[in-house]
């Protein structure tokens, strides 16, 4: 079921979150591809796919990666070393191979702030998972680095960087947000 969490912000669980900022025409992460029916379903009732302008990933795995392409005219972004660990090694990075090859097609840009979307730099879950805050709502899209109660994401997979994710941790406790907007609802 998809639900406002704030003016112009949406969520839709689907195992993992995906979020569209109706403002921004972006949607953040776009959910398994196991969930597909579900995201069409749920999603375009307050989205026109055809207008989504930018889909931004906190990291690359399947389960946040696997409806990029319901996305026709969108521009796809990921940071620096997302993209770097993708292009090295496909399924390491995204952990599920039909999705990896899918995945290839996509023409990947490195994510940066734009408008009052900040990108945080969160290695950790993966070397390249970034965390955006929404700074004029205060809502702190986490990804698969911070989720509720304090938990954090795996750090056991072949791209994580687990001595990083202390130093994340701590940027992200300096931030002043609102609503906590995790990967997972866990």
């Amino acid at each position: 079921m998809i639900k406002k969490i704030a003016p112009n912000v949406w969520k839709l669980n689907v195992d993992s979150n995906v979020y569209f900022l109706e403002k921004e025409k972006a949607v953040i992460d776009t959910g398994p591809r196991a969930y597909r029916k579900d995201v069409e379903l749920f999603l375009s009732k307050v989205a026109d796919f055809s207008e989504v302008k930018k889909v931004l990933f906190t990291h690359l795995h399947a389960d946040h990666i696997g409806n990029f392409d319901l996305f026709p005219k969108a521009e796809f972004f990921a940071s620096k070393e997302e993209i770097e660990c993708f292009k090295k090694d496909p399924f390491g990075t995204v952990l599920m191979e039909d999705i990896a090859e899918k995945f290839k097609k996509a023409e990947l840009k490195e994510l940066k702030d734009f408008g009052d979307l900040r990108i945080i730099k969160t290695p950790g879950h993966t070397k390249g998972s970034v965390c955006i805050f929404y700074e004029k709502e205060r809502i702190l899209f986490s990804g698969d680095t911070l989720f509720f109660n304090k938990n954090i994401g795996r750090l056991d997979l072949p791209t994580s960087a687990e001595g990083e994710m202390r130093n994340s941790l701590a940027k992200l406790a300096e931030l002043n947000f609102k609503i906590l907007a995790p990967g997972h609802d866990y």
